[in-house]
């Protein structure tokens, strides 16, 4: 079982030098993953982006895992993210993780003028996801799907049968791993993660306690288990709030989705878990106090 923490990207995690200051003391209290948010937009606060605060995260810290949980690939256009995963994998020494997911929220998606469609967007993911993997081998590519087009930079003189590798590639071999989110019990994103490295699971209900009983999660993973052609390792990742490394309540309730199959807990480090109402300042010290004290271990 590893631990990891995710954060917002926005209201008093705007600041990235705060968020490089925080994941620097995540590591240092034992946690083994820092993960953010991505919101372009998420009320009327301050939001950061997500990959420039990756950056200075990635500068800060030597050994935690670090990525998006999760990025809404069908409003990126794949040879960007690529170019961006590549370069922050390379500079974390291959610790990046991509956690991707179709998005949820009307602010960004029908309100900015990105694909409303939820069955249209899981149809980007797919494409994007296939398109981004192959940039990532360093090897020339040629894509004309559905949604996306690339032809890479030929060259003066060069045959369109040889096109420009994108590179460096990422450190990481096989692959920069990929996680990707879903609502359970909604098959397709499950059938969806089973062909990658991991899975995201989230529940119905998305207040302040684990998303999912270690049932739930039983029964999801046997649903990818059914779908999984390839015998590679798999995460899977369940988050939760917990109030510090030294109750029992809560170390007995980890392992109860440890022993389900879960491979990450993921420590949710948002204002609500902590008492915030949608109104006034963040409780933002007992959020920091809370990463400093350590994951709760089983």
């Amino acid at each position: 079982m590893k631990y990891g923490v995710t954060v917002p990207n926005f209201g008093d995690h705007f600041d990235v030098r705060t968020l490089a200051e925080t994941a620097r003391e995540a590591e240092a209290a034992g946690w083994d993953g820092f993960f953010l948010w991505d919101h372009v937009q998420f009320m009327p606060t301050p939001t950061v982006d997500p990959w420039i605060a990756l950056t200075a995260i990635a500068l800060a810290t030597e050994r935690i895992r670090i990525g998006p949980l999760v990025t809404p690939l069908p409003r990126r256009r794949p040879v960007k993210l690529a170019r961006e995963t590549v370069s922050l994998d390379q500079l974390s020494n291959g610790r990046l993780v991509l956690g991707v997911g179709i998005g949820a929220g009307p602010w960004e998606w029908d309100y900015l003028g990105e694909e409303p469609d939820l069955v249209t967007r899981g149809a980007m993911l797919d494409e994007g996801l296939e398109l981004l993997t192959r940039l990532w081998t360093g090897e020339p590519v040629l894509h004309a799907g559905r949604f996306y087009h690339y032809r890479g930079d030929f060259g003066p003189g060069r045959p369109e049968a040889n096109p420009t590798p994108l590179l460096p590639r990422p450190r990481q071999s096989p692959r920069i791993p990929i996680w990707v989110a879903g609502t359970w019990p909604r098959k397709p994103p499950f059938r969806r993660a089973a062909r990658w490295d991991g899975v995201v699971p989230l529940g119905a209900d998305r207040g302040s306690g684990p998303r999912l009983t270690p049932a739930d999660v039983g029964d999801m993973l046997a649903y990818v288990r059914l779908h999984r052609t390839a015998d590679a390792p798999f995460d899977v990742v369940i988050g939760g709030h917990t109030d510090g490394p030294d109750r029992a309540a809560d170390r007995a309730a980890v392992q109860s989705y440890v022993e389900a199959g879960a491979t990450w807990w993921l420590e949710d480090v948002s204002p609500w878990p902590f008492g915030w109402t949608w109104q006034g300042p963040w409780p933002f010290a007992a959020m920091r106090e809370r990463i400093r004290s350590g994951p709760p271990q089983v």
